[in-house]
């Protein structure tokens, strides 16, 4: 038996009414869809993270024995904690042409509009199978799509392209940059104030190492590499959190500080790594001639690949002709896309609304771009049928 058809609006606003914070379960949201789909007669499959708390779905429609076209969503938001917004953000509000809610623009509403065009889509003989892709945990570091990847890894056939509707004013974005973070833990030695000479300050140290990687930003801002593509064309490392220390009377023994690059994909960010590992041991001497158990360790604790898809691809040439665009775009954050393609699936990023409203308070999407991406689906349908 058919489901109930429900419009793009209706649609989103079933999603944005789930509460999907990335520290939050979307199990209800996944549940919600699963359940739309097995209406229509969708068979759909679930891949959890370890705690079975949060889950990815993936589901086909059309013949599953061959390759076909991925659109793909990831289903959690950022928080809204210390925003001040002028509605409920879990409770679609619609007025002057937008719809305002947390995750409208990124990227619900992009869910939303395909999850509405599904009886179109079946309602097609299907010579290309489609295939839907929902993820979580994208907001925290792209993790919930890893699992998903090797899942998809172990089929027969995977998808041969994929489309991710992440934000870009229905312009279908070709690259975007990689990011890498790491933690630094440096550990001195303790010593009253009044004998520094007999401690190892680990806050000094870890400054030195801070100092560093501000000036290879400078370096990179001012020599390049360029990429006039890219807001702002060049590669970016900037220090975001650092701790340490007990009292300002005593010689700090600990201290931590996590950083991150944004890198141009023709950048290599292992030279930048290296780097800094070179600075670190040029300090440890002068450190262990105090003590021996002092120590500079680094940890990576999130890396995602740029994105890097050339104009003539055959997934490129797809989302030019569905969106009516005469260009493509290229962007400075950092999507699953560049994890799709790393594990074989051509990607390009081409979605509704803009990534200047995503994690704002009133976050909205304007009604034009859901029915440009309406329009978007409406021609995907017709490359897709016999």
């Amino acid at each position: 038996m058919a489901g109930q058809r429900l419009s793009s609006a209706e649609m989103m606003r079933r999603l944005v009414g789930y509460d999907t914070t990335s520290r939050e379960s979307n199990l209800d949201l996944i549940e919600f869809v699963q359940d739309y789909l097995d209406r229509w007669g969708v068979e759909s499959e679930l891949v959890h993270d370890v705690t079975r708390k949060k889950a990815n779905l993936y589901a086909t429609l059309g013949p599953p024995d061959r390759g076909g076209i991925m659109l793909s969503g990831h289903t959690d938001v950022v928080p809204v904690d210390g925003q001040s917004w002028d509605s409920d953000p879990f409770e679609l509000d619609e007025h002057e042409g937008r719809f305002y809610g947390r995750g409208s623009a990124d990227m619900k509403g992009f869910i939303a509009a395909v999850l509405a065009r599904l009886p179109d889509f079946l309602a097609q003989p299907l010579e290309t199978p489609l295939h839907l892709a929902l993820t979580y945990d994208e907001e925290v570091g792209c993790l919930g799509v890893r699992t998903l990847i090797a899942a998809l890894k172990r089929r027969p056939v995977k998808p041969r392209l994929c489309i991710i509707g992440e934000p870009t004013l229905m312009r279908p974005v070709i690259a975007h940059k990689g990011s890498r973070r790491l933690r630094c833990r440096v550990h001195g030695l303790e010593a009253h104030s009044s004998l520094t000479h007999r401690g190892v300050n680990a806050i000094e140290t870890a400054a030195e190492l801070v100092a560093y990687l501000r000036g290879v930003a400078r370096q990179k801002r001012s020599a390049g590499p360029f990429d006039p593509a890219f807001d702002p064309p060049y590669t970016t490392i900037q220090t975001g959190t650092i701790a340490g220390g007990t009292a300002v009377n005593i010689v700090p023994r600990d201290c931590h500080f996590d950083f991150e690059m944004r890198y141009l994909p023709s950048d290599d960010p292992g030279a930048i790594v290296a780097g800094l590992h070179r600075c670190a041991e040029s300090l440890l001497p002068e450190m262990r001639a105090i003590s021996a158990e002092t120590a500079i360790a680094f940890e990576e604790t999130n890396a995602v690949p740029a994105l890097a898809a050339a104009e003539g691809d055959a997934v490129v040439q797809l989302a030019l002709a569905l969106s009516g665009a005469n260009g493509t775009g290229k962007v400075s954050f950092a999507t699953e896309g560049g994890l799709f393609a790393e594990g074989g699936i051509p990607t390009v990023i081409c979605g509704p609304g803009s990534i200047e409203q995503a994690h704002k308070p009133n976050e909205f999407l304007a009604l034009d771009q859901l029915r440009l991406c309406e329009e978007f689906l409406d021609r995907l349908i017709e490359r897709v049928r016999r």
